[in-house]
């Protein structure tokens, strides 16, 4: 697929402006890329999403540094790779812990601009029907689903519930309302 490079550095202006519809576009984008260059690295489809939805979490956190002569997607995997290095040094150390900075007040920038069309989607459907689909995502997905849309707790919430920065929770519930959309729409054809 052929990306538009004005158009994406428009998207990325909108994102470090907070657009929401840009983080969701960026993400949509690029997140095939990363995850597989992860699974050629992991060999692990846990710890390739995992590490994928790291990298835009910090990339999101990080997105005023991104310098707009070089390529979004190198950008990108560079993170990834640097995340996946810091896992490995942590494992080996055996300390498994988060790479984002909580501590810094950008995770609370994303907007959170309420309903998407995923959001739609999930509400015109029928509640027994939902929860079937909800339970074809994988269990890390239906989690941050179930937390956010049924229990109705907040990122923070969530974060602190899940105890995992708060910008991997908005990716984990991006990626997870899109895997949820593409299986409401596959079932209505």
């Amino acid at each position: 697929m052929e990306i538009n490079p004005v158009f994406l550095l428009q998207q990325i202006e909108q994102a470090k402006a907070g657009h929401q519809a840009a983080y969701k576009y960026l993400l949509d984008t690029f997140w095939s890329d990363v995850y597989a260059f992860q699974l050629k690295r992991t060999r692990n489809e846990y710890d390739a999403e995992e590490i994928t939805i790291q990298t835009f979490s910090k990339a999101f956190d990080k997105l005023s540094s991104f310098d707009e002569n070089y390529n979004f997607k190198t950008w990108l995997i560079t993170i990834s790779r640097n995340i996946h290095i810091d896992l490995i040094r942590k494992k080996k150390a055996s300390i498994r812990g988060n790479t984002a900075d909580e501590s810094n007040e950008k995770v609370y920038r994303i907007a959170d601009e309420t309903p998407t069309i995923e959001d739609i989607l999930i509400k015109e459907q029928h509640l027994a029907q939902l929860l079937s689909d909800i339970k074809q995502l994988k269990p890390h997905y239906q989690k941050v689903i179930n937390l956010r849309y049924f229990q109705e707790k907040s990122y923070k919430e969530i974060a602190t519930e899940l105890e995992e920065p708060m910008n991997n929770i908005k990716v984990k519930l991006l990626r997870a309302k899109k895997l949820l959309s593409q299986i409401i729409e596959s079932r209505k054809t």
